[in-house]
């Protein structure tokens, strides 16, 4: 009898989440259709005054030298047509790839522009532009001092005293997720020691979440086949060792966010490593979403087809409205719009993704 009440309780929760989500996708679409290149991949996105801008890199395939930054913005019309805003030429004519954009829009400033230019994630180096008019032009273009990389893939986020933290990682020998930071607006920066060396858990690519009592969360991509966390009592300036998560992960990008009702939200592979391979499937791409950043609920599932759907952004506008971007088969970027009122879970128990 026991069984069978917990087997109709869980029945209940299913089709309960399955009708409250009816509604959740208010747009599906993708930000271009024709592109002066065959591959995409690492989006971003950002809300600013005049609408949203998104960003990637885009070129022959990832690593080759043709490899640049473009963008589009969605106004009235659709979105705008794809242009190049940062290349890796050199002053010598030297020309290296573009990795990871990442964009932010400060409040009541400007929208900030990272990425990374080099030959490799391990020799690559870190350079931002800016623009006062919502990614129309861009100015302020320069090299980050200190060795700094930037935020590395997942935005960063906006402190309390006014710093902008940026979640950051080197790709070398070992793994190691760090932080860099700075206050007034990108014209000095901070870089962090690594918060670990490495050797336990291979981690990269953090994003940060808020609890209460200004309490951050990490959540990190690593090689171990878990989503990665880690804690600071003091806002970034220390953390706790990453130790893996109830979610899997198959060594790729995930980002996530603090919804303006104190939950959050996380996008990612739920897939794990294929043993003797250097990751796993990037399909399906799910949706998740905690009170406490530990337990998580299955919200749905954004694409279950076969195929590559990754590197996933997040974000949330002033009208609460959650905006996400990501690679769709390398080929395209996809657009979804969310409505946060229909966004609701099924538990996610021992890391098994609820039928």
């Amino acid at each position: 009898m026991k069984r069978i009440s917990t087997v109709c309780l869980a029945l209940l929760i299913s089709i309960t989440t399955i009708l409250a989500q009816e509604d959740l996708v208010l747009t599906s679409e993708f930000v271009y259709e024709e592109a002066p290149f065959p591959e995409c991949h690492a989006s971003t996105l950002a809300v600013t005054p005049d609408g949203v801008i998104a960003a990637w890199f885009g070129g022959t395939e990832e690593k080759n030298k043709d490899v640049e930054v473009w963008v589009s913005r969605k106004g009235s019309d659709g979105w705008s047509p794809v242009e190049s805003v940062a290349d890796g030429v050199q002053e010598d004519g030297t020309r290296y790839p573009c990795w990871n954009p990442v964009l932010y829009q400060e409040p009541g400033g400007d929208l900030l522009l990272f990425y990374k230019v080099g030959p490799h994630p391990e020799k690559w180096w870190g350079e931002m532009k800016r623009s006062s008019d919502g990614g129309l032009t861009w100015h302020g273009h320069h090299v980050l001092p200190n060795g700094g990389i930037g935020p590395v893939k997942n935005k960063p986020v906006l402190l309390k005293d006014g710093t902008l933290l940026c979640p950051s990682s080197t790709e070398d020998d070992n793994w190691r997720i760090h932080f860099e930071s700075t206050s007034d607006g990108g014209k000095t920066w901070n870089v962090f020691p690594a918060i670990h060396d490495g050797s336990n858990f291979s981690g990269i690519q953090p994003s940060v979440l808020f609890h209460p009592e200004g309490r951050l969360q990490l959540l990190a991509r690593s090689k171990e086949g878990s989503i990665l966390s880690a804690w600071s009592e003091d806002q970034g300036k220390s953390w706790t060792a990453p130790e893996p998560s109830q979610l899997p992960n198959p060594n790729s990008g995930t980002d996530a966010v603090t919804l303006k009702d104190g939950r959050h939200l996380l996008i990612y592979n739920h897939t794990s490593p294929v043993p003797g391979k250097w990751g796993g499937p990037r399909s399906p791409l799910n949706l998740a979403i905690s009170a406490d950043g530990v337990e998580w609920d299955a919200v749905t599932i954004l694409e279950s087809e076969p195929g590559e759907y990754s590197y996933p952004a997040i974000v949330q506008a002033e009208d609460g409205r959650v905006h996400i971007t990501y690679t769709w088969k390398r080929e395209k970027v996809k657009y979804l719009v969310l409505d946060e009122t229909k966004l609701a879970g099924t538990p996610i128990i021992n890391g098994n993704w609820p039928e």
